[in-house]
C-alpha cells in the first residue's frame, strides 16, 4: 500500500535502481557534482556517459533539482 502513494519522478526510482545498479542516492550524487548545469544538460550527460534511457534520466534530474530548490 505505501507504494501507491509515490507518485511523480520517485515513481520510477524501484525500477531505476533495478536496471542500473546503483540506488538514486549515488544517482543525484552525480547530477549534484555537475551543478548549476541545466536540467536538459543533466539527462544528457546521464543518457551519454551511463546509458540511461530518457525517462529514467528525466525523473532523476527532476527529483533532484527539485529538492535542491527546497
Amino acid at each position: 500500500m505505501a507504494d501507491e502513494s509515490v507518485k511523480g519522478p520517485a515513481s520510477y526510482f524501484p525500477s531505476i535502481e533495478q536496471k542500473y545498479g546503483r540506488p538514486i542516492d549515488e544517482w543525484q550524487g552525480l547530477i549534484r557534482q555537475k551543478l548549476p548545469a541545466k536540467h536538459m544538460e543533466l539527462v544528457a550527460m546521464l543518457k551519454s556517459d551511463h546509458g540511461m534511457g530518457h525517462g529514467h534520466a528525466n525523473a532523476v534530474v527532476a527529483h533532484t533539482l527539485s529538492t535542491q530548490k527546497a
